[in-house]
Formats: structure tokens, sequence, C-alpha cells
């Protein structure tokens, strides 16, 4: 009886230890808090491409009208759909075939706060590039006083507390930038860029 309890045991521990160790690898890749602190050591921006992104196959969805006048394909990455900080409903794919210009924040992160001057000016530089916001991490009111306190509610500010929109994009922290090619093909750089740094990825992404 003893040596059969003693083997009962055995069996419920090696159990119990398989089951911490399963599941869980689904929860890595979401956004994430990054606190690093504005006078952190100064390192080159990371940035990364990807190559075009394939078509929606989920729905016929289209774009803005392509320079030869046809509806352009929306790329994969642009097959959302969310809403602004001023409740309206926005769709990725209205941005088809246009350059964009994505710019991840959260609103109590430094760094954001440093690129917002940098993104207000190149927006109004820039008007044949589409600059949309993508706020994070927070509640909608700290959102909007973000937006009111650094002046860019003049572009586009989608209120993505879910994340939805981050995932999409493959963002993991703030503030961190998507430059979308006509093509559908990006790059993905971590800020703070600056007004330079910014301006000049602005400048490669309209050269094509």
């Amino acid at each position: 009886m003893i040596r059969y309890r003693a083997v009962a045991a055995a069996v419920s521990a090696a159990l119990l230890t398989g089951a911490c160790g399963a599941g869980g690898g689904d929860e890595a890749g979401g956004p994430v808090r990054s606190d690093a602190p504005l006078s952190a050591p100064a390192t080159s921006p990371a940035a990364s491409v990807t190559s075009p992104a394939s078509p929606a196959s989920e729905s016929p969805a289209t774009g803005s009208p392509s320079p030869t006048g046809s509806p352009a394909a929306v790329p994969a990455a642009l097959a959302f759909r969310a809403v602004t900080l001023g409740g309206e409903r926005f769709e990725g794919a209205s941005l088809a075939g246009r350059p964009v210009v994505f710019w991840f924040w959260a609103p109590w992160c430094p760094k954001c706060l440093s690129d917002a001057p940098a993104v207000r000016a190149a927006a109004e530089k820039h008007r044949d590039v589409a600059f949309v916001g993508v706020a994070g991490l927070d509640a909608e009111p700290a959102m909007k006083e973000f937006v009111r306190r650094t002046g860019t509610g003049t572009i586009v500010q989608l209120s993505d507390a879910g994340g939805a929109v981050w995932t999409k994009l493959g963002v993991t922290q703030q503030s961190t930038f998507v430059f979308m090619r006509p093509d559908g093909s990006t790059e993905k750089v971590s800020g703070p860029l600056g007004a330079d740094g910014l301006n000049r990825q602005v400048g490669k992404l309209r050269a094509g």
C-alpha cells in the first residue's frame, strides 16, 4: 500500500510538471512597454526591410487609384480596420498605392514626445505622403491628451489600445516608424529619429 502511494505521487508530480511547461507561446510578439529613458546611450536606429506584402486574400478590398487610374492592390499589411481618436472608422485599405509613414507611440513615452514635433513638421512638408499615428499601450483619454499637448492632431491618429494594428505591422515597442512604399514593401525604424532622421527616411520613401 505504501509503495502504491509513492508511485501515484510520482505520477502526479510528473503530470503537474508537464502542465506547467506547456502554453504561453501564443502571447509572444505583441506590443510591450519600453521604458528606456531618453538619456540612454544613443545608438544608430535599427532598421529592417521586408519584401512587398501580398494582396489580402480575406476580402476584395481596393485602395486609392494607381497612377494608371485603376484601384491599387491592397497589401496584406493594410487589411485592417480601426477607429481614430476622433471616433471615426478607418480602413487600412484606403492607404493602398500611396507612400505611408506609420508612427507607433504611447502617451507616457519620452521618445515619442521627442519625435512628435518632427512628425508634425514632416507631415506638413510632405503632403503627398500619408502620415498615420497609431497610439497604444494606454487608455484613450491619455492618448487624446498627448495629441492635444503635442499638436499632432493634424494627422490621422488611430486608437489601438488592444494592439491589433501594432501586431498587424509587427511592431512591439514605441517609438517606432514603419515606412511603407506604394508597392507595399516596408522598412521599420526605431526612434527617436528627430527632424533630420525622419526627413531622410521620408525622402527615401518618396524616391521609391
